[in-house]
This record gives structure tokens, sequence and C-alpha cells, in this order.
């Protein structure tokens, strides 16, 4: 119908021109980004100019989406392209032959019953993530904070960050330790799934007893500012004023004594700020702890290399992020045009996806602990991505401490049922 958008961009028979993502630098400078084949111009013919990535300054490598036009010859003997590729709705158990055909034939496709233009090699996921014009869709309509950016940078620096460090190591090493006496056991329902949890409650110095409702707060999604949650508010309102007459060394005493314009915070900005560090100790950090342990213990001799190499082990956990993302798709919203892509439609970036193009990484559905460059999509750069790095390098530490015989128990193994969230629902391990 008229007004629809296109199903597909992408190449079709023989020579076509089509829309393809390219990565721009200043001026529209083609810097390499996106498959290698020949790229012509529609006006002229000639191929565009181009300079390598590395010999960009780092600013100009900041690159934002554009759209190009090329022509795509086909090479003698390649496949033809499928009529059209199925919706994400209909897969579930493995979306990774469609994960396949869009790289291959549908790099920039409108999936109209998923209700989102898809996006799925890995440069171009890397340079919507990062453009402008695609910003976080919200969830809950729950407001931003504005001080929580000023509260991430205390997390991530001083004396915060070595509490943060500090709760993290003592939490996990706890859980640990009560799996040590038992032969067997579920890392999810008894480790994961906890772990960021306590390290909150701890980093915090929240009373131990609330962990379970803490816990719940956390599952059950506080957003990024927690002010949709009252009950938080009511539950921090006593500890607040008690942090504020006798301050300690946790990261509520931060808040508390911490001074925005002149002033200290109020309790609802603390409230929310808080709810910035329960919201990053969520399922998502849970889901991809599970996915890292679960991969480590698939292939134990990378598992017994790290016992000795502790360094090593972000490394790891980094391969662990590019192989299964605790999320295959993380949506945007664009606010202004890019190419075909309106204003106000919604855009998916399909991690699952980028993480395996073979255009980026050899062997790229192996896991490789040791892999020289995983090459990160940084889709969180900030305190979720600092949490979950530092419960996976502590986590592991404490099971490999508590549980030196720790292997993988026999048995059925989970087939995710979810497209979005792929981790391990179970981990059965023998202890």
């Amino acid at each position: 119908m008229a007004g629809d958008p296109p199903h597909a961009v992408g190449p079709g028979r023989d020579r076509l021109t089509r829309t393809a993502l390219r990565s721009c630098g200043p001026r529209g400078a083609v810097v390499g980004w996106g498959q290698p084949r020949a790229r012509r111009t529609r006006t002229t013919g000639r191929a565009p100019p181009r300079r390598r990535a590395a010999e960009l300054r780092p600013r100009e490598r900041t690159a934002v989406l554009c759209l190009t036009d090329v022509t795509v010859p086909r090479t003698a003997g390649a496949p033809a392209r499928p009529p059209g590729p199925p919706s994400l709705r209909t897969v579930v158990q493995d979306p990774y032959p469609l994960y396949r055909t869009l790289r291959t034939h549908y790099p920039l496709v409108y999936d109209e019953p998923f209700g989102a233009w898809l996006l799925s090699r890995y440069d171009d996921v890397r340079a919507a993530l990062a453009d402008p014009r695609l910003v976080v869709v919200s969830g809950g309509g729950i407001p931003a904070v504005p001080e929580a950016g000023r509260f991430v940078d205390r997390v991530l620096h001083g004396p915060a960050l070595a509490a943060l460090t500090a709760a993290v190591e003592r939490s996990a090493h706890v859980l640990a330790r009560r799996l040590a006496a038992r032969e067997d056991a579920d890392l999810v329902a008894e480790f994961c799934d906890w772990l960021p949890t306590a390290t909150a409650v701890a980093a915090l110095g929240l009373p131990y007893e609330e962990t379970a409702r803490v816990h719940r707060w956390c599952r059950t999604g506080l957003g990024r500012s927690g002010g949709g949650r009252p009950e938080l508010g009511a539950f921090l309102r006593p500890l607040t004023a008690r942090r504020r007459a006798h301050p300690g060394g946790d990261l509520l005493s931060v808040l508390c004594t911490a001074r925005s314009d002149g002033g200290p915070l109020s309790d609802d900005t603390v409230t929310g700020l808080v709810g910035t560090l329960l919201g990053a100790s969520g399922a998502s950090t849970a889901r991809a702890l599970a996915s890292f342990l679960a991969n480590l213990l698939d292939h134990p001799h990378q598992l017994d290399v790290l016992r000795t190499r502790p360094d090593l082990v972000p490394g790891a956990w980094a391969e662990s992020l590019r192989r299964d993302p605790p999320l295959h798709i993380v949506l945007r919203r664009a606010v202004a045009p890019v190419g075909p892509i309106p204003a106000g439609a919604t855009v998916a970036c399909l991690l699952g996806a980028a993480g395996r193009d073979p255009e980026r990484f050899t062997d790229p559905d192996r896991y490789d602990a040791f892999r020289t460059d995983p090459g990160p999509l940084a889709h969180d750069t900030g305190l979720d991505a600092l949490l979950a790095a530092l419960t996976a390098e502590h986590g592991l530490r404490a099971l490999l401490s508590a549980l030196p015989g720790l292997r993988r128990a026999p048995g059925p193994r989970h087939r995710p049922d979810d497209l979005v969230r792929r981790s391990p629902r179970t981990l059965r391990v023998h202890t």
C-alpha cells in the first residue's frame, strides 16, 4: 500500500542498486564499515573516497549511520536471495538461520509483524547504538533522574567503586560457600539469580533481612530511575535519614552526603538513584552471568586455564557477551529520519546476529575465551555494564575457590523458548 515502509532493502538479482547501511565520518566520507563489496555512486559511477578507519583521528571514528546508494554485483555461483525473510516473531528456539539470512541478504529490513526495522550486521549495529538520532526506548514511562550521570561517575571511581567491588566479592563468596557442602546445585537459581541483588544490598548497606524484598524489586523491574516505585521510597526514607545524620562507607551514605547545586540531594532523587543501581542488579545481569558460566562449563579446558590465569577472565567475559548476549534485541527509536527509516520508527538492533557476523569474527559460532579481539558492541557502558563485569569476575573466582571440582552435570540441556532472552534457565552442576 502507498505509504507503507518497504519490506526490505537488500541485494537483488544480478546487478541491482540497493540501499545499504554504512558508517560515515565527517562530510559523508565512507570509513570502511559494512561489507567489503564494490561501491559506486548512483550519480557518477565512481567509487566514493575512502580512508581506513585506522587513519582517522579518534573523534572522526565516532560515526553515525548514513545510507549510501551502492551497486552490488552478484558473485558467480552465489545463492539467490530468498524471496523474503520470515518475521522475528516466527523464530523462537533457533533464530540463527534467520540471522544469517538477514546479514547476507537483508541488512536493513522492515519486519511488519514485529513492528521494527531490523539491523543485523556487526558494523551497522555498533554504529546504530552510538547514533544520536536513535534513542533508547524507555520502559514504563519512568522519567530519568538528572543526577544519574553524576551518580554513575561516583560509582565508577574512588571509594564508591571500592565499596561496590568489595560488596560483589563478599556476596559471591557467601553464596559459593553455601554450595560447597552440596553434591550438586543449580547455579542459575542458587547463585546467578541472587548475586546481583546481594551485591546491591551489601553495597548500599541495606538490612540483610530485606534481601528477598529487594530481589523482588530488581526482578520485576524498577526502571532506570526507580521513580515509579513509591514502595521503594517508603522503604528508604528512614534509612536515608539515618545516613544523613550518621554517614558510613556504603553507597547510600555517598548519595546522602552528595551535594548538587550547593545543596544535598533530595530524598526523591536518592530514591531514584538507588533505583538505578537496583535496575542494574536485575534479570539482565543475572542472565549474562548464567550464560558466561555455561560457556565455561561447556569448555572445561578453557575453564582450567582461567583457574590459573584469572587475568584472562575479562576477555572470557567479553567473549560470552559477544556469542551469547543476555538480550538478543535492543530497541531504539528514531528521533530523526535515517535514510528510509522515518522519524518515530522503532529500530531493532539484533545483538545476537551482530555478535556472530562472519565478516567481523573468525568462526563466530565458537566460544573462545582467549579470542584476541572479541569486539564488544558496547551497547551499555554505564552502571549495568560495570556491575555485570564485576559479578562475572568475582563470581567465577568465588566458585572456583569454593568448588574446585566444579563441573557441569550430565542430563538434558535447556532449550531456549524466548527470542529475546536466551540464557539458560537452569545450570545443574556437580560441586
